[in-house]
């Protein structure tokens, strides 16, 4: 008997790399089944229904819950998020008190993954509780896409893309 495919898929992230070492990353995270949860687009802009209003909300809430992490540009789109999270410097941290122990918490310095698990499930339960579902509504699908951004060029580039993705909507590979 074979194992289930699912078992075996291979990872997308750099081998070896460590996704908590400070740098800046760019995300994609997609709706489950790339389904248009979020709104639409319009007149090339955005228009978040109640589900987009709390991935926006939630994003920004997540950066006041991670002293380890700074986010930039971002954008919700019909059926999926972008977003760059700078992953802050340990030394920075560390000498501004947000690692070691604040207020009996042991704050550590995050993951990419740290980040966007959180992230994921705070969207997934307000949405829900919109909704009066109580478990499984699935609102995401497994895993996001990331990309380390590794110099100012790239950076800007990215961020360009990510505030301009509604007006290029109809182009975009997760257009429905």
């Amino acid at each position: 008997m074979r194992d289930h495919p699912l078992h075996h898929r291979k990872s997308i992230r750099l081998r070896g790399y460590d996704y908590s070492q400070a740098g800046l990353y760019f995300i994609t995270i997609c709706a489950h089944e790339r389904l248009p949860l979020f709104g639409e687009v319009i007149d090339a802009k955005m228009r978040l229904n109640d589900a987009g209003q709390i991935a926006y909300d939630e994003w920004g809430k997540t950066a006041k819950m991670r002293d380890a992490i700074q986010l930039h540009a971002f954008v919700v789109m019909p059926n999926h998020t972008h977003g760059i999270v700078e992953i802050k410097h340990r030394d920075a941290l560390q000498a501004s008190g947000a690692l070691g122990v604040d207020d009996g918490r042991v704050q550590r310095a995050s993951t990419v993954g740290d980040v966007l698990r959180g992230y994921k499930s705070a969207v997934t339960k307000r949405i829900n509780q919109l909704h009066n579902i109580t478990t499984g509504n699935r609102i995401w699908q497994r895993n996001y896409h990331e990309h380390i951004i590794r110099n100012e060029e790239a950076y800007l580039k990215i961020a360009d893309y990510i505030q301009t993705n509604p007006q290029r909507w109809g182009d975009d590979v997760y257009y429905v």
